[in-house]
């Protein structure tokens, strides 16, 4: 088998081995590179101590020196050079107390985390694959090394990167592994909550985030999510559903592209149905105020989950308005845009058409063609370039003062009634007739 690497990482190869180490491409790239993908990292594994590392080449970085780890600067790219290693007692659930240096390759293969993170490759060597990573790879699973409970109880984050990689890779994990997270998930507790929000993301982001379902199924969410076991148990008996809760927002992620921002309104849109379910006398289910609702849970969690104040309120606002009614005029079509946000709004597009096709066949039937229309308003106002925001609008604040408004908070306030105006009528938005129309209201 020959993988083809860069060439920097060939020239750190030789160097390491023409000076009597051995060295090897190691961990995820050796993954990457067997499936066909481009590695976003290539990690080198050698037994040369960190100081041998530095003595070998002109610019290294030590990143990482008290775990054995040298960043190789060749020319502006960096590799890392890792000696190596052992680790020793995890006392925390996530870092070992102390490493120390092994001259065996097997022994730094062993204490990694699944198989397919433990090969390692040289080109006159070939591959080294001691626990099958290969084998699972083309089999499509995900495996602990040696023994899961083990790798669970040292780092407890591998239990939730077992979920993320079966999620980027669309493997399965194997029975042993899965019932070994099913058994550790309780010391997710000891992560902290930005390690949690990062896997979290990436296996939202990944090719199948439908595998989320595995973070309810291992008892993941019932640590980290307890909402979300709620939302898989409340159905919805309501011509526009086929499912509950759960069932139809684990079906919508899909129906948005990868990212970031689109797939957490996803998972977070219905959270507040929880709290708003209620059940008519014809026994039709109702989830009156549930945008409200979930955008108040979807600010506190991802607050929680230490998500930055822009990314949190733009997830926050698109959860608010997911359920807006969407069967306007053009004028409301403004008034919409205005709320939201031009920015936002053709991402709230998007949600508002998965939302849609992760309902029963009646609501598709029904909604689908006004989403359209919604869509084909969209553009015209884009195409018409109406204002839809203070920012657009044909009068500021100076020119209000240069009109003999005295300055104050009322000036927000006339600004925000002309919006309004606009809005309804765009064709007004020019500074003559917005002054006029201000001058006729304060008359």
């Amino acid at each position: 088998m020959t993988l083809t690497l860069p060439e920097p990482v060939s020239q750190i190869l030789f160097q390491l081995t023409q000076a009597g180490f051995e060295a090897y491409a190691g961990g995820g790239c050796v993954r990457d590179a067997l499936l066909g993908r481009q590695p976003e990292d290539w990690d080198i594994t050698t037994s040369a101590r960190p100081e041998q590392v530095k003595a070998l080449f002109r610019r290294t970085i030590d990143t990482g020196i008290q775990h054995g780890t040298v960043t190789v600067m060749m020319g502006k790219e960096g590799f890392e050079v890792t000696t190596y290693r052992i680790d020793g007692e995890y006392l925390d659930g996530r870092h070992p107390k102390e490493v120390s240096f092994t001259p065996l390759l097997s022994e730094d293969l062993r204490r990694r985390d699944f198989t397919i993170n433990a090969m390692a490759y040289h080109p006159d060597r070939g591959l080294v694959d001691l626990f099958g990573g290969a084998q699972d790879l083309a089999s499509g699973v995900i495996r602990a090394v040696g023994v899961p409970e083990e790798r669970f109880q040292e780092d407890a984050l591998r239990i939730l990167r077992a979920v993320r990689f079966s999620a980027q890779l669309g493997f399965s994990i194997e029975p042993g592994t899965f019932q070994a997270i099913q058994a550790f998930a309780g010391r997710l507790r000891q992560i902290s909550r930005e390690r949690i929000r990062v896997e979290l993301d990436k296996l939202l982001r990944s090719p199948h985030p439908e595998n989320f379902r595995l973070l309810y199924e291992t008892g993941i969410t019932a640590i980290l999510f307890p909402r979300f076991d709620q939302m898989m148990a409340l159905p919805q008996n309501n011509p526009f559903h086929c499912c509950t809760v759960g069932e139809h927002t684990l079906r919508m992620l899909s129906f948005v592209e990868a990212d970031s921002i689109l797939r957490w309104c996803v998972l977070l849109h219905d959270t507040g149905k929880t709290v708003t379910h209620s059940t008519d006398a014809q026994g039709i289910d109702h989830f009156y105020g549930h945008g409200k609702a979930s955008a108040a849970f979807a600010d506190a969690f991802l607050r929680d989950l230490r998500f930055d104040n822009a990314t949190r309120e733009e997830i926050t606002v698109l959860t608010r308005w997911h359920d807006y009614s969407f069967d306007m005029t053009k004028a409301n079509l403004r008034r919409a845009i205005c709320r939201v946000g031009e920015e936002r709004f053709p991402r709230l597009l998007q949600i508002v058409q998965a939302d849609t096709l992760a309902k029963s066949a009646y609501a598709q039937q029904l909604l689908l063609p006004k989403i359209q229309c919604l869509k084909e308003l969209y553009q015209e106002v884009k195409k018409d370039q109406d204002c839809v925001s203070l920012r657009r609008l044909a009068v500021s604040g100076r020119d209000l003062i240069a009109a003999g408004m005295e300055p104050g908070p009322q000036m927000g306030q006339v600004l925000n009634q002309l919006l309004q105006l606009v809005l309804e009528h765009p064709e007004w938005n020019t500074k003559e007739i917005l002054l006029q129309k201000w001058k006729e209201s304060s008359s």
